[in-house]
């Protein structure tokens, strides 16, 4: 299949634009007017980031917190003109409670998707309505065809045998492996990709003296925000400056404090400089191991 994503988060448009790249990926919202509008992108699960406040707020049960970023909107009509999509045989909306915005913005009577999938259960809100979006598809022609106890199916009239094809109940939710279910593959050994993973973790420790500072910068920004340790630079600065130990004490580690100076002081070190040589040196082929 190829066709279009629509995806607000930044991140997760760029990722798709790689894993995905005979879609056309746009990085905006969906609705059901042109214009801006509020996102709260949620820190940590970007599955629960939405354009309902309250529904980024319910995060916090989890730990997890959110900030707020005003992105352009665009109706989903629009966006499908745009990308010239003459027919489309599949619709996934996921939105976490944007449905009645993204629905209103769709012209069912020009673009008849033959299926339309609709997250229907929200994690934070399980027993969500659906009286709030599902009459637009029904007054628009399509049936409902079939629940997996997350997603709602609805087929178009004029494709109605494709409901013939859907099971007559869901398969047991552990049936099928999920991705997160592989773990990190630098850390497993039974993961599929261990082996890619083990390649590119020792080019990119090999690298690592010869990267653009901007790239060096980038990897460090996203590695304290998965320790959830970012922006708090100064501990490893402070950890950094202690190497003279090494290796008679222990190894310098990149840890958090408050306060402290600014990252880019930090990365631009000698410091730093140093503990990138001592890191690459054993992944750069010339040392003989084992």
């Amino acid at each position: 299949w190829r066709g279009l994503v629509v995806e607000p988060q930044g991140g997760l448009a760029a990722a798709y634009a790689t894993v995905r790249p005979r879609d056309r990926v746009v990085s905006c919202l969906a609705g059901r007017a042109d214009g801006t509008a509020d996102f709260h992108v949620v820190e940590g699960l970007h599955g629960l980031s939405s354009a309902l406040k309250a529904h980024a707020e319910s995060a916090g049960q989890y730990g997890a917190a959110y900030r707020t970023e005003t992105r352009e909107v665009r109706r989903l009509s629009r966006l499908i003109d745009d990308a010239g999509l003459a027919a489309i045989d599949f619709l996934k909306i996921d939105v976490e409670g944007a449905e009645p915005d993204v629905l209103a913005g769709l012209d069912l009577a020009r673009h008849r998707p033959r299926v339309i999938l609709v997250e229907a259960i929200n994690p934070n809100n399980p027993s969500a309505a659906i009286d709030g979006w599902e009459p637009m598809l029904t007054a628009a022609g399509y049936r409902f065809c079939f629940f997996d106890n997350l997603n709602r199916f609805y087929v178009a009239d004029e494709h109605a045998s494709l409901a013939e094809r859907f099971p007559a109940k869901p398969a047991a939710w552990d049936a099928v492996a999920h991705l997160w279910d592989c773990g990190r593959a630098s850390e497993r050994a039974d993961h599929p990709d261990r082996a890619l993973a083990d390649v590119l973790v020792a080019g990119l420790f090999a690298e690592l003296t010869a990267l653009d500072p901007a790239l060096m910068r980038r990897l460090v920004q996203r590695g304290l925000e998965a320790r959830k340790s970012w922006p708090l630079v100064d501990g490893m600065a402070r950890s950094l400056a202690g190497t003279a130990e090494w290796p008679r004490g222990p190894s310098p580690v990149f840890t958090a404090a408050s306060g402290g100076p600014a990252l880019n002081d930090v990365l631009t070190s000698e410091e730093v400089r140093a503990a990138l040589g001592r890191i690459a040196c054993m992944y750069d082929g010339g040392h003989l191991m084992d």
